[in-house]
């Protein structure tokens, strides 16, 4: 996401988050935030201008107060600096570094997500072990019923043999009934 549109998102003013961003700097390293090229943001700029053809400035009301966003004020021509990108993890942390009430909120929802998602992946390796346990059982249970089986065919070989051998032509004197 772009700086004024997050600075929108937690309602403060672009400059104020750039402000805050620079007074943390170490905690926004490349792979969280990073400056567009000028390309990169005429291709933004190009593709935005495309998308409003024909609608008016987009103004966002907060608080009582009118925040346009930088690239509706500077008129595409007037930024003095280029917008920086945040990353998923940079807009997390700028969450933590900005004072406004709904970047605090937002902050605290996403350490609760956190923590959240560690409940579930300890769940996981422990269904993960259950599995494991299941699969070692189904194991052992294959083993014994394959012998069961052996058992089985051999008596029913035997049984059959057996058939055989009372069922076999006699030789010598016979009787008859």
């Amino acid at each position: 996401m772009l700086d004024f549109d997050l600075a929108s998102l937690y309602e403060v003013e672009t400059k104020a988050l750039n402000q805050a961003v620079k007074r943390n700097i170490k905690r926004f390293p490349e792979d969280f935030m990073f400056q567009l090229t000028s390309a990169e943001f005429e291709e933004i700029r190009l593709q935005i201008d495309a998308s409003s053809q024909g609608r008016s400035s987009r103004i966002v009301m907060t608080g009582g107060t009118n925040l346009k966003s930088q690239i509706v004020t500077s008129s595409w021509g007037g930024t003095r600096k280029l917008p920086y990108a945040f990353t998923e993890q940079g807009v997390a942390m700028l969450s933590g570094v900005l004072k406004s009430d709904k970047a605090i909120n937002m902050n605290i929802a996403i350490m609760r997500a956190f923590v959240d998602v560690r409940k579930i992946l300890l769940k996981q390796n422990n269904l993960n072990e259950q599995l494991t346990e299941i699969k070692e059982r189904i194991g052992e249970h294959d083993v014994q019923l394959n012998e069961l089986y052996d058992a089985m065919e051999n008596l029913i070989d035997e049984k059959i043999a057996q058939l055989k051998w009372n069922d076999r032509q006699r030789i010598g004197f016979k009787i008859k009934e």
